[in-house]
């Protein structure tokens, strides 16, 4: 958003689209050749997705000599998401400080962009409506006199 021109912008984000298809398909024959029992719901020749990597490439190496500045930038806007990807998703022993943030910015995000129902705070649903009987369960029936 801060490039100004519509255009510019349009051509850097088509360019990472077109990054993350050819990924994808390159992916997918990674799992075909690799894990070639797993279930799939659609099941095509490995001709078409190899077909399309070699149109996908040719428009890719295109695409590097006649705009390099354009790819350069889709890159670099492409990398500046691993430093989050190692900050929330790869760092596993992280201080509970650094997991709160990571928490609050992603249901901050989630709300700002109404991607996912607001669900009530822990606390909320403990202290709900439907609260627990305080008195212990027991496995025997009462007494009636």
């Amino acid at each position: 958003m801060l490039v100004g021109d519509t255009y510019t912008l349009i051509n850097y984000v088509s360019f990472i689209n077109y990054l993350c298809y050819g990924v994808t398909i390159l992916g997918l024959l990674v799992l075909r050749w690799r894990r070639p029992a797993l279930h799939r719901p659609i099941k095509v020749n490995l001709l078409v997705p190899a077909t399309y990597l070699v149109f996908w490439a040719f428009l890719l190496v295109f695409s590097f000599i006649s705009e390099p500045m354009v790819c350069g930038v889709g890159v670099i806007i492409i990398l500046t998401g691993v430093p989050i990807f190692f900050l929330g998703v790869f760092w596993r022993s992280k201080p509970k400080c650094v997991h709160r943030l990571t928490e609050s910015m992603t249901r901050w995000g989630q709300e700002l962009c109404f991607v996912v129902y607001p669900q009530e705070a822990p606390e909320e649903e403990e202290n709900g409506p439907c609260q627990a009987s305080p008195l212990p369960a027991t496995d025997k029936p009462l007494k009636t006199q």
